[in-house]
Parts: structure tokens; C-alpha cells; sequence
């Protein structure tokens, strides 16, 4: 189910343009160009960490994101009456304000 949702995620998620990752490559060569050896081993674990969690954070909400439009479609498919109007009209009878 993982690998299913992660190329699903792949398919819709935007990848970023030429020359999104043309700037990305010359700001990196900048910082890189002010940084010694070990500076920059660290410049660049910090990058991959930072990326993978980025990737991780994607992943998950596009996951949420997905069963909870999962579980709107089988909610109103369990009930095809289902309107609005009717939900606010039951809060009101159970003295449920329905704005909130």
C-alpha cells in the first residue's frame, strides 16, 4: 500500500522546473565556494536530511489527504440522500449549533 500511494504521490506531486533546479544548483555552488572540506560534508548531510524529511512530510499528507477523500466518498456513498440542508436541520433538533 505504501509503494502504491508513493507512486501515486509521484504522479501528481509537480517536480520543479529547468530553471527552478538551474537555481538551485548555482546557489549551492556559492555557498559551496565559501565553505572548507568539512563544512561543506556538513552543508550537504544537512541538505539530505532536510530533503528526505521534506519527501516524508509530502508523502504523509498526500496519504491523509487521500483517505479522507476516501472516506467522503464512502460516507456519501453509504447514504446517496445526503444534503447539507438535512445534517444542519438534525444538529438544530439535537441543539447543535451548526456553524460550529
Amino acid at each position: 500500500m505504501y509503494d502504491y500511494m508513493r507512486a501515486l504521490e509521484e504522479r501528481f506531486n509537480s517536480k520543479p522546473s529547468y530553471e527552478q533546479r538551474q537555481q538551485l544548483i548555482a546557489m549551492r555552488q556559492k555557498v559551496s565556494a565559501l565553505l572548507d572540506k568539512q563544512g561543506k560534508k556538513g552543508l550537504l548531510r544537512l541538505v539530505d536530511a532536510h530533503t528526505l524529511a521534506k519527501e516524508e512530510m509530502a508523502l504523509t499528507s498526500f496519504i491523509a489527504g487521500f483517505r479522507l477523500a476516501w472516506g467522503i466518498v464512502t460516507e456519501l456513498s453509504t447514504d446517496s440522500s445526503y444534503f447539507c440542508e438535512q445534517e444542519q436541520a438534525a444538529r438544530f433538533r439535537e441543539g447543535v449549533d451548526p456553524d460550529g
